[in-house]
């Protein structure tokens, strides 16, 4: 009897365990993912190991984080980092949130999956992946919850849209990651998506792109490129997507002619991005056809789907120049690009002398009735 107890217990131990850890994959905005993040980006932030965070160590990043100096000491221990939450989009709808997609040598890659708050059973939802910006090099999928992208995606999933936003490894000087891979990451996120759209909920033929400078780069390659090509983990080659439409804010088209990041009126062309195309082991001779595979003007085609490029006039990170030679060539072609140039924008739209037009609004309802507009 005893031993039989003993059976039933450890059964009853397990279910309980199953189900709880279900439930956390659901929506676990806390838990044991927060914890790796916190200690993953502490690892990042104290690179004196200290055990504080200070303003000496990253400008930029001490001006959001000094809200956590609680004692006013002007450094934040890791206890005081710890407070800080993970930002998630907060519709009312259900979210499945730090979804395991792909485990790479660099680490875990995971997704949130947002859904509409009247969702209806068994309805399968048209879906916008959201891949972040940073130059390959930087941010988190958490930024789709901020700012300007927490009120188009809040938006989005009013009209009905489920929102996917997208981890990918990310670019390190020297190291094995290249921007090929980030693309290549972000369409096996896809193609995770497609295997699992029955349990999901989702429509695998649905499927929209949106992303900003980096992320808008990747956006239009989730886009423009075939499903076959970019194959990363084989476990996910065969599964297939169709892509209706996408939007890029601020995203480059092309690598191969390096004038287009002249944002000033210099004869001298500079490689900016050549370094994050390429790996350290890359050969010269194979260094065109990666600056090619990378540039989304090379898989645009009469019959691709349609693409939004919204650019400033002021970028100086990404010039409005490939959104002018993106629509030169699509009109050459017959593709379906339009394009929106925002007066005054500098990267990530501030204002450069004068307040931007169309306004950051405008930018924001212009990006969400295109999506609409192909909803079908």
């Amino acid at each position: 009897m005893k031993v039989k107890l003993k059976i039933v217990l450890a059964v009853s131990f397990v279910i309980l365990f199953y189900i709880i850890g279900n439930s956390q994959t659901d929506d676990q905005s806390n838990g044991t993912y927060r914890e790796i993040y916190i200690k993953k980006n502490w690892d990042k932030l104290d690179t004196n190991k200290d055990g504080q965070f200070s303003e000496r160590e990253n400008k930029r990043r001490w001006k959001p984080l000094k809200r956590l100096d609680k004692n006013a000491d002007n450094q934040v221990s890791y206890e005081e980092f710890s407070s800080l939450q993970i930002p998630y989009l907060n519709t009312g709808g259900e979210r499945k949130l730090n979804v395991l997609y792909k485990e790479t040598k660099k680490g875990n890659l995971y997704l949130d999956i947002y859904y509409p708050k009247d969702r209806k059973v068994d309805q399968k939802l048209p879906v916008v992946i959201y891949t972040h910006g940073g130059g390959w090099t930087a941010g988190s999928r958490h930024g789709a919850a901020n700012a300007s992208f927490n009120t188009v995606h809040t938006a989005l999933l009013e009209k009905g849209f489920c929102v996917v936003s997208v981890s990918y490894r990310l670019w390190e000087n020297g190291g094995e990651t290249s921007m090929r891979d980030c693309v290549i990451d972000s369409k096996d996120a896809m193609r995770y998506l497609s295997k699992h759209n029955e349990t999901l909920g989702i429509d695998p033929n649905r499927f929209f792109s949106f992303g900003d400078s980096a992320g808008g780069q990747i956006a239009q390659m989730l886009l423009l490129s075939a499903t076959e090509t970019l194959i990363g983990d084989p476990s996910l080659a065969s599964y297939t997507y169709k892509m209706v439409a996408g939007v890029s804010w601020y995203g480059p088209c092309d690598f191969e002619d390096i004038s287009l990041f002249n944002h000033d009126d210099s004869s001298v062309s500079k490689d900016r991005f050549g370094p994050r195309i390429t790996k350290p082991n890359t050969k010269p001779k194979e260094k065109l056809a990666l600056y090619r595979e990378m540039s989304p003007i090379n898989y645009l085609h009469k019959n691709s789907a349609p693409l939004l490029m919204i650019q400033g006039d002021k970028d100086t990170t990404i010039p409005v120049m490939h959104a002018y030679y993106m629509k030169e060539k699509a009109t050459q072609i017959g593709a379906p690009v339009t394009t929106v140039i925002v007066k005054n924008a500098g990267h990530n739209w501030r204002k450069v002398g004068a307040d931007i037009n169309p306004t950051r609004e405008d930018i924001i309802n212009t990006t969400v009735d295109y999506f609409i507009s192909h909803l079908k």
